[in-house]
């Protein structure tokens, strides 16, 4: 492989000579036809990081909640040590263009680079436009890939990213090349680890692709470093299929774009299988623990009968039967049309948004904290509320043994080994019989379940994300260079073409809050939620009753990497940047049209 300066400034690497393969064959690389294809594809870089840039302060920022208690927390991230917190975001600017002259600022890099957390398309990227970027800006640059998530950080468990590897997976899917994990890097004996780990590789950087729990502990570590004389910086990259991760300066997290699309095209495949078998309901779960914006761009995608989103129901305190009259009352009025099928749409976090379930999760928690036996149901409720304790009890078996399974390691109830939908055909099946019984239900409900999570993580990733997130991770290398730590790479402007997007930092600690885990307050990146008057939702509302009653399904097909509708992102992100016009990765040319 070769690289090369293209003519619009990009440093991209190519094949050195042509890609042979037969027809139908791989030529022996295990790549399909596609594959191949998308190795070859060229996201374009933003103007600003084209030429010569520098680091700019922009506006102050504070934490979501609890700002003086979280910047207490990290005096050295904060700077209160110093009586202060001037929490500021940094914006990457074009600066005058000087020649190359060895200077520090272009010195060689040492830096390290962990994905953390579940799979999201894209990641790939993210790791190869941080290598490109210490190639092209710090020649000589070395980049450690730490295997199979924090834990190698911890142990270091490691191996040098080569540009010969990296090239192999450009625009690919997965986290393969060097793995993931969940584990966390909180806790004193954790947080040494990892110093020693950074300490032995004199790291420069160390850049943490993760979600909001991950990129907490971003923060964690950066502030360990910082108390501790250790010069390794930490930057963050924002990642998360449940598009969970978001707030003024970073407007999407990556991988959300790619999930969706191939969630939509399963539920629009079905849609039309019920449409054409007419005889079953369709409940599919959709990932989404903390939020529904999976399923809410899933349904403008599609047009399902019903889409259940958790903010709204939260919103409406709306407890379990509540939501299973609602979606009995759905089934009843297409029975009056003569129709007995449809598609539900269900976030799998929806335990914990109706206000009984929600109750009854916070109280089991509590008790989990406190070590009561998780396999004595009874000694379980005896220690519940009594309305808690009513709900609890009267929940089917499997779902009461999936409330009190092993927590994940951030203390919270593992949400995706609920089926809730299987929970909701059961009580929608029980009202509807209660109703036929009262002479009030005249049709018939036949249901099937389905769950699409691990389906969507790991797909080629769109061209928004292949773009997206070389972009951050050109950034994530800019950020580390400048020397800035505890902050999350940000890549905004996304209304307009990639090449014109805006390109910074925003401080870790201006996105947390004080949240309750394992029975005490603890400083987190806070979630955001769809916001149940914003743009996304307004459009779903205004269209719902009509879908839910008419068939206007909608099957978009699978993910283009070529043609009209390539460079659109997804229709959330279009609705809260650009005012409901596509967001576009390039801009369209004569030929596009």
């Amino acid at each position: 492989m070769v690289g090369v300066l293209q003519s619009n400034g990009e440093l991209y690497r190519l094949p050195s000579k042509p890609q042979k393969y037969t027809p139908g064959g791989d030529g022996g690389t295990g790549l399909s036809h596609v594959c191949l294809e998308r190795l070859a594809y060229v996201p374009t870089l933003p103007e600003v990081l084209r030429g010569r840039h520098e680091i700019v302060e922009g506006d102050r920022r504070e934490c979501v909640g609890g700002h003086d208690i979280i910047c207490g927390l990290f005096p050295h991230l904060s700077n209160t040590h110093n009586g202060h917190a001037p929490l500021r975001m940094v914006q990457v600017v074009s600066a005058a263009a000087t020649p190359n002259n060895g200077s520090a600022a272009e010195r060689p890099l040492r830096l390290g680079v962990v994905l953390s957390g579940g799979q999201a398309p894209g990641g790939h990227n993210v790791i190869i436009g941080l290598h490109d970027y210490l190639q092209r800006w710090h020649p000589g640059s070395t980049l450690v890939g730490f295997l199979n998530g924090p834990r190698g950080v911890m142990q270091n468990n490691y191996k040098l990213l080569q540009a010969d590897e990296l090239d192999g997976y450009r625009n690919q899917g997965g986290f393969h090349m060097i793995g993931s994990g969940r584990d966390a890097i909180a806790k004193p004996d954790q947080l040494a680890a990892a110093a020693k780990t950074c300490m032995e590789h004199d790291l420069d950087g160390l850049v943490v692709i993760g979600g909001d729990d991950s990129n907490t502990n971003s923060a964690t570590m950066a502030e360990h470093f910082l108390k501790n004389g250790v010069k390794t910086t930490v930057v963050g990259v924002p990642k998360t299929i449940d598009g969970d991760l978001k707030n003024a300066d970073v407007p999407t997290s990556f991988g959300f774009d790619t999930a969706c699309k191939v969630y939509s095209e399963m539920i629009g495949n079905i849609m039309i299988d019920a449409m054409s078998a007419k005889k079953y309901y369709h409940f599919i779960r959709l990932m989404g623990r903390a939020a529904s914006h999976v399923t809410l761009e899933c349904a403008l995608q599609t047009h399902p009968q019903l889409a259940v989103i958790c903010e709204e129901v939260a919103a409406h305190r709306w407890g379990l039967k509540d939501v299973v009259r609602q979606v009995a009352d759905m089934v009843a009025q297409r029975a009056e049309l003569g129709k007995n099928f449809g598609v539900v749409l269900v976030p799998e976090g929806l335990v914990e948004f109706m206000h009984d379930v929600s109750a009854l999760i916070v109280e089991l928690n509590e008790i989990m904290a406190m070590g009561v036996n998780a396999n004595d149901q009874l000694d379980v409720t005896a220690h519940l509320t009594a309305e808690s304790a009513d709900l609890f009890n009267n929940l089917p078996p499997g779902i009461r043994s999936e409330l009190l399974e092993e927590r994940d390691p951030h203390g919270n109830v593992q949400v995706s080994h609920i089926q809730t939908e299987k929970l909701l055909i059961k009580l929608v099946g029980m009202e509807l019989m209660r109703r036929k019984a009262q002479g009030t239900f005249r049709g018939k409900f036949s249901a099937l379940s389905h769950f699409f999570g691990y389906e969507g993580r790991c797909s080629l990733p769109s061209n928004f994300d292949a773009t997206y997130c070389n972009a951050l991770g050109q950034t994530a290398g800019c950020l580390v260079a400048a020397g800035q730590t505890g902050l999350m790479a940000t890549v905004s402007n996304l209304d307009q073409p990639a090449n014109k997007w805006s390109v910074g930092g925003t401080p870790l600690l201006s996105m947390m809050h004080l949240e309750r885990r394992s029975g005490r307050d603890k400083p987190v990146i806070k979630k955001a939620l769809v916001e149940i008057h914003g743009p996304a939702m307004t459009s779903y509302t205004s269209m719902r009753a009509i879908w839910a009653i008419q068939d206007w399904c909608r099957s978009p097909g699978p993910i283009q990497f070529k043609g009209h509708t390539s460079d659109m992102a997804n229709i959330s992100l279009a609705l809260e940047v650009n005012e409901g016009h596509p967001c576009l990765v390039n801009e369209p040319t004569d030929k596009d049209n």
